[in-house]
């Protein structure tokens, strides 16, 4: 199956072009993860099932045929404004490079997110990088960035795993973002 260049977004001056997932894209998901701690290293077949049911609402960042860059991510259920990005990964290559970013965008211009007004996701306090896309986006985007505690250390953790914070972004104008953009 040919790989489809992502609409309006075009390739980085570095020849990166964006993209859907496709299934046989889940072994380079997979490794790209395990090379971006403190990323969950989810399990393969869940980097499948986000390439194919998903496959909407996730992007790849490619470049010279390897996978460089990956969000995954959804549209909740039961908010149907909001975006949900699951999880951010760019190979130490692209990184500071605004690729983050302009995945994201290419996502919310997808016709999959119209309607969409703002932007969820959970980070841990100590992840420095995702706080500043986040934060970063808010302030392209003009729009506040809210930080609650969701899933806390002892009461859904049982002390495993550190509390995520959800930070949500919005509400924000996506079609006055777009026209920014160009």
């Amino acid at each position: 199956m040919p790989l489809e260049k992502e609409a309006g977004a075009p390739p980085l001056s570095t020849g990166v072009v964006f993209r859907r997932p496709v299934a046989t894209d889940g072994p380079a998901i997979t490794a790209l993860i395990s090379r971006c701690p403190p990323l969950d290293r989810n399990s393969a077949y869940c980097n499948l099932i986000q390439s194919t049911h998903f496959a909407d609402h996730c992007v790849i960042a490619e470049q010279e045929g390897r996978v460089v860059g990956w969000v995954s991510g959804h549209r909740p259920p039961s908010d149907r404004t909001s975006f949900f990005v699951w999880q951010v990964a760019v190979a130490s290559e692209g990184r500071g490079k605004g690729l983050a970013k302009r995945m994201i965008q290419s996502l919310l211009d997808r016709r999959a997110q119209r309607g969409v007004t703002c932007l969820t996701t959970t980070v841990t306090d100590d992840n420095k990088a995702s706080w500043a896309l986040f934060h970063s986006l808010a302030r392209d985007w003009d729009a506040p960035l809210e930080r609650t505690a969701l899933f806390e250390r002892e009461a859904h953790f049982a002390g495993a795993y550190p509390t995520e914070y959800q930070a949500r972004i919005g509400p924000f104008d996506l079609k006055k973002i777009q026209e920014a953009q160009g």
